[in-house]
């Protein structure tokens, strides 16, 4: 294999065009987005080469693997690597930086309220995913959490600074969330310290090390909470969720985009790669309370994204619901589950991509309202606007031929394998996704032109380009999963493994036939 430091060089780019960037003057805003571009397009290039040597018959738990002592006499180093799942996520991170900048070219430019210029915003944007490829690539535990806290100075910055009226309470409100669940990260990182230290030695952060550590049963159980609590906040995870709306509300469409799209897959992320391999028993124990945690999710964030009014609302409130299906996948502790956690973490970023990014086109060419009462019609007046709608409402609701069906059949069947009521709970859900998915779509796009859209224009060429490789993967993906399957499962299989769990055997009556 390759000795090329792909990993490194991918996180380093971003961070070297971010740096270029912000030291850019501000008399050019045009210069800055076409750097920033420029920038993500060659990170995209280099992640599908090095996706195109990832082996997915190794045995190897990590590929594309760097250590370099960086705190030795804390057993701290920088060390990364990838599996088929924290590939497919350094993917999804490259593919939609490059969308976002394309689709928010004009985001910033005449926003008087803006405390900020063109060149901080898509600066922010690089150092963004240079944070996201170390997340995702991190196999260090200490690196890990160290990535994992800086990536909300960004975000606070994109929100607080780019955002709507109410963006510094918006802005506050996710750092605060996000820092409480850090501190109870970094307590269990200082007990897991502990832990390796009495039982091999010498204390380490290093997550092949970690795996299969002995601990005791009480003391696993609390250095869980530490970590899931944290998880479960980025996920965000009902009953931790009351930050996302808010967010969501206040953000520039492409600053929604990566933080739902792809920052907040670092939770459920953090859960099949930290906590099942590192506190089997721990999880075990209460995946019961996780399950219904996702099922509430479910059900609740469904619930209130039928009635809500405000369409960024309505996205927020959906992906909480989507959140609980993946977070049901993980903890069903079957195969099919968790391919298809990881599957619905793929089509969940895409579709949610296309959803605020279509928003954001069909708001910019109104008054910039987000009232779904204020629309209607718009089918008439500017029918592609409202064809990528209704594939990205679509893809939403997991119709069958869009990758979102197959990661949503995936985890409905893991479920189901292992326990049938969940299962079938988990299928009601898909019923009120519908409801509201297809709402949206009747009183935003079709029915009489509401008069306030009569004259909008229709996307235009650099719009059209945004949205078109969101489709196009949404769909191909979903008639052929295979290449991601391919990835993905050797992943799971390693992770089914490590934590001793086994599929449940199908259960046949006595004449042979399967109930």
């Amino acid at each position: 294999m390759s000795t090329y430091p792909w990993l490194t060089t991918l996180g380093l780019l971003p961070l070297i065009g971010s740096i270029v960037v912000a030291l850019l003057p501000k008399s050019k805003p045009t210069l800055a987005k076409q750097v920033s571009l420029v920038v993500s397009g060659a990170v995209l290039a280099l992640t599908i080469a090095m996706a195109l040597q990832f082996d997915g018959a190794s045995k190897q738990p990590f590929q594309f693997v760097e250590s370099y002592p960086w705190i030795p006499s804390f057993g701290i180093s920088y060390s990364v690597g990838v599996d088929g799942i924290g590939l497919v996520l350094v993917a999804l991170a490259a593919t939609l930086v490059p969308i976002v900048i394309l689709a928010g070219w004009r985001d910033i430019e005449g926003d008087q309220e803006s405390e900020g210029s063109v060149k901080g915003y898509f600066a922010l944007i690089l150092a963004l995913e240079a944070l996201m490829i170390g997340v995702f690539a991190a196999t260090d535990v200490f690196l890990f959490y160290v990535f994992f806290e800086v990536m909300l100075i960004p975000v606070y910055f994109m929100i607080g600074r780019y955002g709507g009226p109410q963006r510094s309470y918006a802005a506050i409100k996710f750092l605060l969330y996000s820092l409480l669940g850090g501190l109870f990260m970094l307590a269990s990182l200082i007990g897991l310290y502990v832990v390796s230290a009495r039982e091999l030695g010498s204390g380490t952060f290093d997550f092949l090390s970690l795996v299969g550590l002995e601990m005791d049963p009480n003391t696993q159980k609390m250095l869980f909470l530490g970590f899931f609590f944290a998880f479960a906040i980025k996920a965000p995870l009902w009953p931790f969720h009351t930050w996302l709306p808010d967010a969501a509300a206040q953000s520039k469409p492409g600053t929604s985009v990566l933080l739902i799209g792809v920052l907040d897959k670092v939770g459920t992320f953090g859960m099949i790669r930290y906590c099942l391999p590192i506190f089997p028993s721990a999880s075990e124990f209460y995946a019961p309370v996780v399950i219904g945690m996702a099922l509430i999710g479910i059900f609740y964030g469904a619930y209130v994204a039928l009635t809500a009014q405000d369409m960024r609302r309505l996205f927020a409130y959906s992906s909480m619901s989507h959140f609980g299906f993946i977070a049901l996948g993980i903890f069903v502790f079957t195969s099919s589950g968790q391919s298809g956690s990881v599957v619905y973490m793929v089509a969940h970023g895409l579709s949610t991509a296309a959803l605020f990014l279509t928003a954001g086109f069909l708001m910019s060419r109104r008054r910039n309202s987000a009232l779904i009462s204020d629309y209607g019609g718009v089918n008439k007046v500017a029918p592609v606007l409202a064809g990528f709608f209704l594939v990205a409402a679509l893809s939403s609701l997991a119709l069958p031929g869009l990758v979102s069906f197959v990661g949503e059949f995936l985890v409905l069947l893991g479920a189901f394998e292992r326990y049938l009521w969940v299962g079938a709970l988990g299928t009601l859900g898909i019923v009120i996704t519908a409801a509201y998915v297809l709402r949206l779509y009747q009183k935003s796009m079709t029915g009489p032109a509401n008069p306030s859209v009569e004259g909008m224009t229709d996307l235009k060429g650099r719009e059209i380009t945004a949205l078109v490789p969101i489709a196009a993967l949404s769909i191909t993906l979903g008639l052929y999963p295979a290449p991601l399957l391919n990835v993905i499962n050797p992943a799971v299989d390693w992770t089914m493994n490590t934590i001793s769990a086994v599929d449940p055997e199908p259960v046949v009556s006595s004449d042979g036939s399967q109930p």
